[in-house]
C-alpha cells in the first residue's frame, strides 16, 4: 500500500511538472522571420480560434503525457497488488482448457485496464466535445470505445496465445519464432484493415461527387496508382477536423476523403491532399512502414525476452509468478512492450516525418499549385485546432507530421517557382 501511495504522488507530481512545462516553460512564439508570413496563424486565425488553439493544443498534450505513463502504473499495481496473480487463479477454477483459459485472463486484464483509464479518455473526450472538434454524441464515442475494446481484445489474446506457446516450448528462442509468425500476421493485417476493421466504426461509399471523382483518378492515373474509385466516409458524425489517406495493399488498396474535408476545401486544395496521400504511395512508403513494423518487431521482440527474463528473476517471487510461461507473468511483458514503443516514438516520428515532407514536395510538384496548398494547411489549421509551433517536447513525442509551421513556409516557398507567367511579367515591369 505505501508504494502503490508513493507511485500514485509521483504521477500527481509528473502531471503537475508537465502542465507547467506546457503553459509556462514551453517556448511556442513564432520566430521573427516569420511573422506576417503565409505560416503566421495572426495572418489567417482570428483572436477567438488563435486563443482556442492554444488552450485545446495544452490540454491535449498533457492528456497525452499523463496517458502513457498512466498504463504503466496500472500495469505495477496489478502485479504490485498480487491481482495478476489472483485472475489467473480465477479463470484456471473455471476451466482448464488453455486457451479458453487464456482469452478469459485477457478479457479480465484488459476490462481492468480499460476501466482504470476511462476517467482519462472520457475527459479527453469532453475535451474535444468543449472545443467543437468533435461533434460525436455520448452513445457514439462509447459505442466506439466497446469495439476498440473487443477488437483489442481480439487481437490481444491472439498475440498472447502465440507468444506463450513458444515461450512454453523453446523459453530461449521464442522471441524469435514468435517474430516469424508476426510477419504473415502484419501482412495480413496491411490487407484486411480497408475492407474489414475500418468500416466498423465508420460508413464507407463511393465519392457522391463525380466531377472530383474524375479529376481524383486522373491524377492517380498521372501517378500510376491502380484505383478504379475514390471513397468518402462519413465523418461529420463525430469530428470537425479535416482528413484524407490511401491505405491498404494490391486489390484492397482505398482512396478515401474525409467529408468534412470534401464539405470545407475547394477542389485544387483536395487535389493538393490527395496528391500528398498519393505521394505515400508512389514512394513506397506504405510498404517502407511495413518492413520498419516487421523489423521494429524483430527488435522489440528480443529485447522484450531479454528484460521479461531478467524481471521475473528479480521480482517475479513477489508477484506470485511461477515462470516464463505462466499467464500471470503478461502484465509484466506489455509493461515491458509499451516502454519499448514509448522509446522507439520518437525514432519512429523522425521518419515518420521525413516520409511526410517527401509527400509534400512530391504533391506541389504534382500539382504546382502553392496557393491551394498553403490554403489546404491553413484550413488544417484552424478546424483541428492545431498549434502552429508547438513545443519541442510535443513534437519530439507526438509529431508523426512536420509542424504546420514548417509545412506551410515549405510550400509557401514554391510561390515564385509556380506563380503563373502573366503575374510574373507583371512583377517584372513594376520592379522595371
Amino acid at each position: 500500500m505505501k508504494k502503490a501511495l508513493l507511485f500514485a504522488a509521483g504521477f500527481i507530481l509528473y502531471g503537475a511538472l508537465m502542465w507547467y512545462y506546457l503553459l509556462h516553460g514551453a517556448h511556442t512564439e513564432l520566430p521573427i522571420q516569420y511573422r506576417g508570413s503565409a505560416a503566421d496563424p495572426t495572418m489567417f486565425m482570428n483572436g477567438r480560434q488563435l486563443k482556442l488553439s492554444y488552450d485545446f493544443s495544452r490540454l491535449k498534450d498533457w492528456i497525452y503525457f499523463l496517458s502513457v505513463p498512466l498504463e504503466w502504473l496500472i500495469y505495477l499495481l496489478v502485479l504490485g497488488f498480487g491481482l495478476s496473480k489472483k485472475m489467473g487463479s480465477a479463470v484456471k477454477g473455471i476451466t482448464r482448457f488453455s486457451l479458453v483459459h487464456t482469452g478469459l485472463y485477457v478479457l479480465l486484464l484488459s476490462f481492468v485496464s480499460w476501466l482504470l483509464t476511462f476517467p482519462l479518455r472520457y475527459y479527453s473526450y469532453t475535451i474535444s466535445r468543449d472545443y467543437h472538434i468533435s461533434v460525436q454524441l455520448f452513445k457514439g464515442w462509447m459505442k466506439d470505445s466497446l469495439i476498440d475494446f473487443w477488437v483489442g481484445w481480439l487481437f490481444t489474446f491472439l498475440t498472447v496465445v502465440v507468444i506463450y506457446f513458444f515461450i512454453r516450448k523453446a523459453k530461449k528462442k521464442w522471441w524469435l519464432y514468435a517474430w516469424l509468425v508476426s510477419i504473415p500476421f502484419t501482412l495480413f493485417m496491411y490487407f484486411i484493415q480497408p475492407v474489414v476493421i475500418d468500416p466498423l466504426y465508420n460508413k464507407f461509399y463511393p465519392l457522391k461527387d463525380q466531377a472530383l471523382k474524375e479529376k481524383i483518378l486522373t491524377l492517380a492515373d498521372r501517378a500510376e496508382i491502380p484505383a478504379s474509385n475514390v471513397y468518402e466516409v462519413n465523418m461529420s458524425e463525430k469530428t470537425n477536423s479535416l482528413n484524407a489517406y490511401v491505405n491498404g495493399i494490391g486489390s484492397n488498396l482505398r482512396i478515401v476523403l474525409w467529408d468534412t474535408t470534401l464539405e470545407r476545401l475547394n477542389d485544387k486544395q483536395v487535389l493538393f491532399v490527395m496528391a500528398h496521400e498519393m505521394g505515400h504511395y508512389v514512394m513506397n512508403h506504405l510498404y517502407q512502414n511495413l518492413i520498419g513494423a516487421i523489423i521494429l518487431t524483430l527488435f522489440g521482440l528480443f529485447l522484450g525476452s531479454k528484460l521479461y527474463t531478467w524481471a521475473l528473476a528479480k521480482w517475479g517471487k513477489r508477484w506470485g509468478i511461477k515462470g516464463a510461461g505462466d499467464i500471470a507473468g503478461l502484465p509484466v511483458l506489455l509493461l515491458i512492450f509499451s516502454l519499448l514503443s514509448f522509446l522507439a516514438g520518437p525514432v519512429e516520428n523522425a521518419v515518420s516525418r521525413k516520409a511526410e515532407k517527401d509527400a509534400d514536395r512530391y504533391a506541389i510538384e504534382m500539382t504546382r499549385d502553392p496557393e491551394a496548398a498553403v490554403g489546404a494547411f491553413q484550413k488544417l489549421t484552424i478546424s483541428g485546432l492545431s498549434e502552429v509551433n508547438p513545443p519541442k517536447l510535443v513534437k519530439f513525442f507526438l509529431y508523426g507530421h512536420p509542424t504546420m509551421l514548417e509545412r506551410i513556409t515549405f510550400l509557401d516557398s514554391y510561390k515564385d517557382k509556380y506563380e503563373p507567367k502573366e503575374l510574373q511579367k507583371a512583377k517584372q515591369q513594376k520592379q522595371q
